[in-house]
Formats: structure tokens, C-alpha cells, sequence
């Protein structure tokens, strides 16, 4: 049986008329009758009492249309669904998000999914020093993460840049200024996340210092069971020490009443946030998805901007 023979026999039965039918397919009755005879030989059966005058369905016949009509237009699904596939407007990405990077992409994602509604958008919190491994082994589709970017495998752009701050209690006499330099902070405790929650930050907090000649004592937090903006309330909160971190909302909403942020007035304190995706991508939405985040930067459109070697 071929889907053609399927659709022929639907054009005749819904017009009750071997002309007519020929005319809407735009075939000569012949060929449309030859395709009847095949499909009813086939499976030897009936489909159709003719003669000169009328066309009536079989019992059988009806019983066929109902479940060929639905065919049809599942068929007729399937097509369009691989047109939009095609065309990156159906399908499925998967994107990581780096540490406190989700309140700058949500606009980005949510302008995108309004343009594509079919498209169903997976997110991950995935540490930045993991996305790279993350994405060549196509856990994801892609990366938001502060570089470096492992170029072997990755195509990468940058997005944004964020400006660091110095959280602390409330109590530090710093706290009262509007911005601090590397050498204020000679003397506080430094708390450092894991290496692992962002690589590029961690080794840019200890360049800063190293520039400025400091050498403050440095405290090296351990992965726990609390979330790590609760582990930092907490440290502020007790007055262990002092925090540096990207200029993200969610640094400064976290605080709370004991804690603040004050801006870091050095003319490198600041991280690149990239987008990264594997290099060969075919998929139309995860293509579309890359571009419509360009849009929402004003990155341009098509440019690949740097690409960044993992150290």
C-alpha cells in the first residue's frame, strides 16, 4: 500500500465521483481507477458499489476513510513538524547556566520562547568550569558561562561583561563607602568558593590582589550541603570575612539585612560571560535559539567573537 493510493481513495470517497476526484488530484480517471483496484486487490477487499450512474462506499469503505482520514492527517502533522524542525521553530534546547547568570538570560529566553512556542527549552545550573565538558559530551546544546571556553570542540561569543563587588557585613567600616580599591582590602579575610563553581572568577579575585601587591589571608570554602548564597549570608552575616563577586541581582538580593555590596573600583575587576555551543551544530531550533540571543544582546548577527582557550 503507498500513501498515495490512501489519498486517491479519500478524494473518491469524500466526492462519491471517480471524475471529479481525478479533476481535484488533477489526474485522468484511468490512473485514479487502476489505484483504487490495486489498494482493493491488495488486501482483497471492496471499497467501492459503482456503475454508470453512482459511487457508494462500502461497509468497508467507510470503515477505511475514517482511519485513512486520520492517517492523513497525521501524516500531514508529521510533514509540518519536520518543516518546522527544519526551520529551528520546533524542537528542543538545552541550555546551562552558569552561577547567577539566569537573571540576565531571562529575557533573552523568554523572547525567544514567545517567537517559537513549539520549541521546548531545558535549563541546567551548571557550574561555568563545567559547561565546557558539559557541552562536548551533549549533555547540553548551550553553554552561558564565564570563559574560558575549550575552543577544540566549541565555538564561543561573548555576551556581556560583569563588574565585580565586594560583599561584606554591615558592621566594616567599608561598608559605608560607595566603592573600595584592591589595597583597602589588604587586611579582610578573603572567602573563596571552590575553584570549581567558576574558574575564570576565582583566578581573576587572586590576579587583582596579586597586582596590587596584597596578600590578604584567605579563607577556602569547601562544598557543603547549604547552597552557596546561603553559605555567603551566613559568613557575612557572622563576619568572617569578605566576598567578591559578579554584580548579579541575585549576589545583592541574598544579602539580607546585615550584609551589602560595594562596588570594586578597579579598572579590570570584571569577567566575560560567553554563550558556547559545539562546533558543526545542525539543529535549526538550537541555531535559531544562538541568533535570537544575539538579537536580545545586540551582539549583531552571525559573528563568532573570540574564542577562548581553557587554561
Amino acid at each position: 500500500m503507498e500513501l498515495r493510493q490512501l489519498r486517491y481513495f479519500i478524494a473518491v470517497a469524500e466526492s462519491l465521483s471517480f471524475s471529479r476526484a481525478a479533476e481535484e488530484l488533477h489526474i485522468t480517471v484511468p490512473p485514479l481507477s487502476r489505484q483504487i483496484r490495486q489498494l482493493e486487490d491488495e488486501f482483497d477487499i471492496q471499497l467501492f458499489v459503482r456503475n454508470r450512474r453512482r459511487v457508494v462506499l462500502t461497509d468497508t469503505g467507510r470503515l477505511l476513510l475514517r482511519e485513512a482520514k486520520t492517517l492523513d492527517q497525521q501524516l500531514k502533522q508529521f510533514t509540518n513538524c519536520i518543516r518546522l524542525a527544519k526551520h529551528g521553530s520546533a524542537g528542543t534546547v538545552r541550555i546551562g547556566i552558569g552561577l547567577h547568570l539566569g537573571e540576565r538570560l531571562s529575557r533573552a529566553v523568554m523572547e525567544y520562547s514567545r517567537r517559537h512556542p513549539l520549541v521546548e527549552i531545558q535549563t541546567a545550573g551548571i557550574y561555568s568550569s563545567l559547561q565546557s565538558a558539559a557541552l562536548t559530551q551533549g549533555k547540553v546544546d548551550v553553554g552561558f558561562l564565564r570563559a574560558p571556553v575549550d575552543r577544540t570542540y566549541l565555538h564561543s561569543e561573548p555576551l556581556f561583561e560583569e563588574r565585580l563587588i565586594v560583599l561584606m557585613s554591615r558592621s566594616n567600616p567599608l561598608a559605608k563607602r560607595k566603592s573600595v580599591r584592591i589595597r583597602d582590602l589588604a587586611n579582610e579575610t578573603l572567602l573563596l568558593h571552590d575553584r570549581s563553581a567558576s574558574a575564570s572568577l576565582y583566578d581573576k579575585i587572586l590576579d587583582l590582589f596579586a597586582r596590587a601587591g596584597a596578600a590578604p589571608e584567605i579563607v577556602q570554602l569547601a562544598d557543603g550541603p547549604l547552597p552557596s548564597d546561603d553559605v555567603q549570608r551566613l559568613l557575612l552575616a557572622a563576619r568572617r570575612g569578605i566576598f567578591i563577586a559578579a554584580d548579579e541581582a541575585p549576589a545583592r538580593a541574598e544579602l539580607g539585612c546585615a550584609a551589602t555590596a560595594v562596588a570594586l573600583d578597579e579598572p579590570d575587576a570584571k569577567v566575560d560571560v560567553h554563550m558556547a555551543w559545539r562546533k558543526g551544530e545542525s539543529s535549526g531550533a538550537v541555531l535559531a535559539f544562538l541568533e535570537s540571543v544575539r538579537r536580545s544582546f545586540g551582539r549583531g548577527r552571525g559573528g563568532r567573537g573570540p574564542q577562548l582557550m581553557v587554561t
